[in-house]
């Protein structure tokens, strides 16, 4: 596997139906990490079910990847059990912005969601066109 992924949970993939062993498959989930991470600012991405299980990441640190896939999962589940709770319909993305950066998610399909954690300089717009291209291809290529 590329270098760019750091962290795949093998058998979540394999139990959700995804054949992560067929090399098209892996090299294409490959080429939208590559594609991503050359977009400025941007230090790290994930994929995560929808219940908050790593499916990949290019974070170093594997229980980093699980702890944040799994709080980012739970903050767009709050989000969008809020919208739905005031009438607002399902929010398309969540943003957390700090001193020291954002945090930004969206659905990746009805069972993926995409992640990505950027510098504090990183251009919002550029991140988010980039991340709306790499969930509608992360959703092609898992068969969703």
């Amino acid at each position: 596997m590329n270098e760019h992924i750091v962290n795949c949970n093998s058998r979540l993939i394999e139990e959700g139906g995804i054949n992560m062993n067929e090399p098209s498959t892996i090299e294409m989930i490959e080429v939208i990490f590559k594609e991503i991470n050359k977009t400025g600012g941007i230090e790290a991405a994930a994929i995560a079910s929808r219940d908050g299980l790593l499916i990949l990441s290019t974070l170093s640190e594997q229980r980093h990847a699980e702890r944040f896939v799994a709080m980012s999962a739970t903050m767009i589940g709050a989000a969008e059990t809020a919208a739905a709770e005031l009438g607002m319909g399902v929010p398309d993305k969540i943003i957390i912005e700090s001193k020291n950066g954002k945090i930004i998610g969206m659905g990746a399909g009805p069972k993926a969601l995409l992640f990505v954690m950027t510098r504090p300089d990183a251009s919002l717009g550029l991140v988010l066109i980039e991340m709306i291209k790499a969930s509608e291809k992360i959703k092609q290529v898992l068969g969703e």
